[in-house]
This record gives C-alpha cells, sequence and structure tokens, in this order.
C-alpha cells in the first residue's frame, strides 16, 4: 500500500509545456509516474514529446508522447485522471488550483513558490467549501512520492527504494536528506507538505494516513521553528498513534523574531521555537534527533537496522 498516490494514479501536469513542467515531466515518467496528460489552454491539442530518459538504476526509459488538454476537466474526462501536479507561475497558481478543485480531482500537489498567503487561504477555504473532495498537498512543497510506484513532484526519484518508512516533512530538502540516508531501509511514502503559513494536508493529516497503512512501520516526522503545527501533531501522536515516530525540528539555532526560510519559520518569544516543539514531541512518546543524522540513527535503531 501507499498514501495518497500509487501505481494507479494518474497523472496530469498543469503547467507542463513551461520549462519547469516540462523537466519535472522528464523526472516524474523516468520514475514510472503514469503521466496521462497536461494542462495549458493555449496549448489545447497538441503533444509533448519527452525521450525516454534513463530511469533510476540505469534503465533506458520508453519516449512518451504527452497530450496537452484545455482543462483539468477535459483532461480528467479523456484520460481518467485522478492527481495533478501544478507547476504555475504564483500569480496564476490560485486559479489553476481551483480548477483542479471544480473539476473533482482526487490530489492537487501544488509546487509552486512564492504564491501569496492570501491567495493559498482563498483556494484552501473554496476547497473546504466545496466539501474537500480534493487533497490538497502544498504550496511551495517537493511534493510525494511512493519510490517503485510513482513520483508527483520534484523529489528525486533515485535517492531511496521501497521499503516501510512513512515520512511527512515540512522542508524539502530535509525530506531529500532523510531518504538518502535512510535509503538501505526504504520508504513507503514521503510527503513534503510545503513550510507556508497556510497549506493543505498537515502534519496530522499524513500521520493519519500513515497510521492507517499497513505497510507502514514507523514514521519519521519533519518539523521547523515558527507556529504551532507540530505541537498540535504530538497532541495527535499522544492520541491516536501506536505506531512508533521519529522526529527532527529544523532551527535550534535560529534567532527570535527572524523569518527562517520558509514564510512560515518565525518565532515569536517561546511559542514556536524548536526547543518547545521538541519538548511536546517528547511529551507524546516521540523520539527526537537533535540533527537529521542522529534522527535517521534513531529510525534506525527503532527498526534494528
Amino acid at each position: 500500500m501507499a498514501i495518497f498516490l500509487t501505481k494507479e494514479s494518474k497523472v496530469i501536469v498543469q503547467g507542463m509545456t513551461g520549462s519547469e513542467g516540462q523537466k519535472h515531466t522528464k523526472r516524474m515518467l523516468a520514475s514510472g509516474t503514469n503521466i496521462v496528460g497536461g494542462v495549458n489552454p493555449r496549448k489545447a491539442g497538441t503533444t509533448v514529446d519527452f525521450d525516454g530518459s534513463p530511469a533510476p538504476g540505469g534503465a533506458g526509459g520508453t519516449p512518451t508522447q504527452v497530450p496537452v488538454f484545455g482543462s483539468v476537466k477535459e483532461a480528467m474526462e479523456a484520460t481518467g485522471a485522478d492527481a495533478t501536479v501544478i507547476f504555475v507561475p504564483p500569480k496564476f497558481a490560485k486559479d489553476a488550483v481551483i480548477e483542479a478543485v471544480d473539476a473533482g480531482i482526487g490530489l492537487a500537489v501544488v509546487i509552486t513558490e512564492g504564491i501569496a498567503v492570501h491567495d493559498t487561504a482563498h483556494f484552501w477555504d473554496y476547497a473546504c467549501q466545496k466539501g474537500n473532495k480534493t487533497r490538497i498537498v502544498g504550496p511551495n512543497c517537493p511534493g510525494l512520492i511512493t519510490p517503485g510506484q510513482s513520483n508527483a513532484g520534484i523529489i528525486p526519484g533515485d535517492i531511496t527504494q521501497a521499503g516501510r518508512i512513512g515520512l511527512v516533512s515540512k522542508s524539502g530538502t530535509l525530506t531529500y536528506q532523510m531518504m538518502y540516508e535512510l535509503r538501505d531501509l526504504g520508504f513507503s511514502s514521503a510527503v513534503g507538505i510545503g513550510g507556508d503559513p497556510v497549506i493543505g494536508t498537515t502534519h496530522i493529516d499524513a500521520l493519519k494516513a500513515f497510521e492507517a497503512d499497513p505497510d507502514t512501520d514507523l514514521v519519521v516526522m519533519i518539523g521547523e521553528i515558527g507556529g504551532d503545527a507540530e505541537e498540535r501533531a504530538a497532541d495527535f501522536i499522544k492520541a491516536n498513534v501506536t505506531k512508533p515516530v521519529v522526529g527532527y525540528v529544523a532551527g535550534f539555532t535560529a534567532p527570535e523574531g527572524k523569518t527562517m526560510g520558509h514564510a512560515g519559520a518565525i518565532v515569536s518569544g517561546s511559542s514556536g521555537t524548536a526547543q518547545a516543539k521538541k519538548e511536546a514531541l517528547e511529551a507524546a512518546g516521540v523520539k527526537v534527533g537533535k540533527t537529521p543524522s542522529e534522527t535517521a540513527r534513531l529510525a534506525r535503531e527503532l527498526l534494528g537496522g
């Protein structure tokens, strides 16, 4: 099993014809993702040829011709798509997500960085009003991967393998590092939720899914300074999660009151500090590492690897 994304997922790419969209569509195809279409109203009816890049491990890929549709709705009707990856510039991202929600697609992975918080709040509220039929991951995130099955986003497909660790992370870079450090054990799924002040899928959403997944034995949760998402996740873990959870909180050396990296990473007084989050997680029974490498070691010890 996997959470949110499987080998059966049929993925479209909004913004596939742009430079970033083409580059990462090529990488997703090389990872085995079933890309069934792209969306660009100005290029509807055309196709984009991808040259069959080598898949992870060195095997040659198969050249693929991907059709471009005028809307998410048209793409879904023609292909049965159930997931979309959004590589649309920030000023157009709100409309792209709303289009995906209106079409009723099951999963929308918003890679775009720099979306105005007001726009994210708008499309998230819109999705809620529509009954939360579309799971939004992001924005400003690396996406999610189920190794050996499917990859929706920009996570390198060749840094890990399938296994029994679940990973949920605010940080894209730390997602990659943790996957690489534990590559010999492997992952059931890894979800980069993004670090903006307003996001769709949260730590809690991923923890709930990993708890229900019989193929996940342990969860690694990566947070960072700012806000109270990790404290809320700690409360959820204490009440609802029976599987072992290992955590890491980025930002122990961040100065008070200064935004660090992600727009959501800002500390006010004792609220939102790495230490406060570490203490909340440890009170819930989570083993917390002081560095990513120590966190990986704790996970390895719990799995006996």
